[in-house]
């Protein structure tokens, strides 16, 4: 029956519309049938309802939520108008990982009959059926075809056949079916000898393109570059035999060689080796899926990534080298500069999509150029926390699978297991976890000596700087044209025909004026006294992008990534950004012919100060551009700090008329005032209209 049901990913962009149909009608059989045949391991209906993880709910929550998953999304594609279980389509929405929004506590579920859930599941596979069968078809499938829905689900309904297996394994054996699930490789001796083969230097480019032919997950696209030092790594993966000599030195007491994380973890779970090794008197024994096994020495090792560089630790304190796991980077330049191909499966002479076995098999068996196992056997452990590539963004439909996880805590796992199917099984698919998980994860070993650079592309939540990244990048809003460009045209056309011209935004904000700016100058300051903002800043600079997150209403919000290039913006040479208070510059930030004040004044605790002094740092007929919306009483302003705004001997003293009064002894105005409206986005829809004063100052 196995070999019935295994299939590929499929081919999103060539063929016909007719053939591509029942391709993915075949497709989404299998996978359904595939998940279910996992779940008859389990022999009770009892069984169903136990948590083989804390960290999990039970399995009864994993059989119902692949099938509500697909509702769920039909739903929100209007493929279908009519839920089959609104109750079931609630419960078993959400609660995958660890998550603060994943309510784990029992007693807030009532979980129904198994065979509830697995009538539920039938019903839901007609509804998708008729879906497929009747929904209009167009090639090629993209993100916006209503098939790439259908073909999410299928996906997702993949990666659930590996992480609720890892789960089964960790229920009692006793009550499992063992041999109902694939056969398990025979061949378990000792572990053989590994070694480390070189890997030349080079620049590595990772990413998926937009137009790929298979299905891909959101963090999966994008393209980022990286320059790879030459390192050596292990021939094959770190075996069970290779992990058992840390165990015997007392690697789990052994404090030095796990990192904090690691330590707290080996000290709360009283770990003294990987989980899915038993002990008896005879000595280890592995558990499988659905079965124990004597240990199999010459397999891969599965432990979390904490075990993984607790070992790597261990193994340069006895070698005197520097030894850690891959980086994402050179998992790919082992990939590329040793054939691993890009097909809907890895390779075909791999162990993966359940093609080969249904288990682990020796380290030694499955070679590419010159490493073993470079796919496939069991997933591969690297350094690299999880974020997105440059040009990432979530599918509307979908704009939680990954950005959970840039949190900094989701470490990157690659090239597949045995039981990797569909996206799982493709040369450019990404997952992560928690460095404490378990999947059927192992790990090689690089040495190098060169300090591996960690990307941390975590989105940013402060509502402040991420509202501010929003006026700066984001969308315009009520037909508004954004504040910054408006300002910077302005300022182009003072300078027009300048050269040399040196330019200064005292407040800077998150940049986006200064990369506005900075085509039409030699050199560029931004200046804020926020280092929140300024961090924005920083990131557009040096990574070319940033991202963030804003309310869209209550407690959804929007995941955003903007991109200098996708704004038709570079970085220049001639940029810094520095944090500073406006009411208290250095005197180095002087000499300039432009200096851009927006919105500042009514944040200083003195734009009095500011206003008398601010002609020190500009050159003689340099102009200065000032923006405010004469809000003093925003910030709880002194009254006796005000320019303006108030009334004197029974007159009153506009806020320009108090500004003009300071300026006119350095500066004369060279036009009238200019209104520029802008918005303040608070969700996607509540959104504060402004208006700034802009007036233009040249100094005498």
């Amino acid at each position: 029956m196995m070999n019935e049901l295994l299939t590929q990913t499929i081919d999103l962009i060539s063929g016909n519309p007719a053939d591509k149909r029942v391709e993915i009608r075949n497709y989404f059989k299998k996978t359904y049938a595939i998940d279910e045949a996992l779940f008859k391991l389990l022999k009770h209906d009892a069984t169903y309802y136990k948590r083989a993880d804390p960290l999990r709910h039970p399995l009864i929550f994993y059989l119902g939520h692949t099938a509500v998953f697909f509702m769920n999304k039909l739903i929100l594609a209007g493929l279908v108008k009519e839920r089959v279980n609104p109750h079931f389509e609630s419960i078993f929405a959400i609660g995958v990982d660890e998550m603060s929004w994943d309510d784990l506590n029992e007693n807030h579920y009532d979980w129904p009959d198994v065979s509830a859930v697995w009538e539920y599941r039938e019903r839901v596979k007609e509804v998708v059926l008729k879906v497929i069968d009747h929904t209009p078809l167009e090639m090629p499938i993209s993100w916006e075809n209503p098939f790439w829905i259908i073909m999410m689900g299928i996906e997702h309904e993949r990666i659930h056949l590996e992480t609720s297996s890892v789960l089964i394994r960790q229920l009692p054996i006793e009550e499992i079916n063992t041999g109902a699930f694939g056969t398990i490789c025979e061949d378990t001796g000792e572990a053989p000898e590994n070694s480390f083969v070189s890997v030349e230097g080079g620049t590595v480019t990772l990413g998926k393109p937009k137009n790929h032919a298979y299905y891909g997950w959101d963090n999966e696209y994008g393209n980022y570059t990286e320059e790879v030092a030459p390192f050596k790594a292990g021939e094959m993966l770190i075996s069970n035999g290779e992990f058992k000599q840390f165990i015997d030195a007392g690697g789990y007491e052994n404090r030095n060689y796990w990192t904090g994380e690691g330590w707290s973890w080996c000290t709360y779970k009283e770990a003294q080796y990987p989980l899915f090794w038993e002990k008896d008197p005879q000595g280890f024994k592995l558990r499988l899926v659905d079965r124990i096994v004597e240990m199999p020495w010459s397999w891969p090792v599965e432990v979390n990534y904490l075990e993984a560089k607790a070992y790597a630790n261990w193994l340069s304190e006895q070698d005197g080298k520097s030894y850690r796991l891959p980086s994402e980077a050179e998992w790919y330049k082992m990939a590329q500069e040793n054939g691993l191909k890009d097909k809907p499966v890895l390779a075909e002479n791999v162990n993966i999509n359940l093609q080969q076995f249904a288990s682990p098999m020796p380290v030694n068996k499955n070679k590419t150029g010159a490493f073993y196992d470079l796919a496939g056997n069991v997933w591969q452990w690297t350094e690299n926390p999880i974020t997105g590539f440059p040009g990432f963004k979530v599918h509307p439909l979908y704009d939680d699978f990954t950005t959970p996880t840039f949190d900094g805590k989701h470490n990157i796992i690659k090239g597949g297991s045995w039981i990797s199917t569909g996206n799982e099984a493709t040369y450019f698919a990404r997952y992560a976890f928690r460095r404490h998980f378990y999947q059927h994860a192992g790990f090689r070993v690089v040495e190098s000596d060169v300090p591996l650079v960690i990307r941390e592309d975590s989105y940013e939540y402060d509502e402040a700087v991420a509202q501010s990244c929003e006026m700066n990048y984001g969308k315009s809003r009520l037909g508004i044209e954004n504040f910054s460009v408006q300002l910077a045209k302005i300022s182009k056309e003072l300078i027009q025909g300048k050269y040399g011209v040196k330019a200064l935004d005292l407040n800077c904000d998150t940049g986006r004026t200064v990369f506005e700016l900075a085509p039409y100058v030699s050199e560029i300051t931004g200046l804020d006294f926020s280092a929140r903002f300024i961090k924005m800043a920083v990131d557009m600079q040096t990574k070319g992008f940033v991202r963030y997150v804003t309310k869209d209403e209550n407690e959804l919000v929007f995941y955003h990534d903007a991109q200098l290039k996708e704004l038709g913006l570079e970085n220049a040479d001639h940029i810094q950004f520095m944090q500073a208070d406006a009411n208290n510059i250095k005197p180095i930030y002087t000499g300039y012919d432009l200096v851009i004040a927006p919105n500042i004044l009514e944040e200083l605790y003195n734009p009095i100060q500011f206003l008398k002094s601010i002609h020190e740092r500009i050159n003689d007929r340099g102009f200065l551009v000032l923006g405010s919306t004469y809000d003093w009483q925003r910030n709880d302003l002194n009254t006796e700090m005000w320019p303006g705004g108030y009334k004197q001997d029974g007159e009153p003293i506009t806020s320009l008329d108090g500004i003009s009064k300071i300026l006119n002894t350095y500066f004369e105005r060279v036009e009238a005032p200019i209104d520029i409206n802008y918005t303040i986005p608070y969700s996607s829809r509540k959104v504060e209209v402004r208006t700034s004063e802009i007036t233009i100052w040249r100094k005498n």
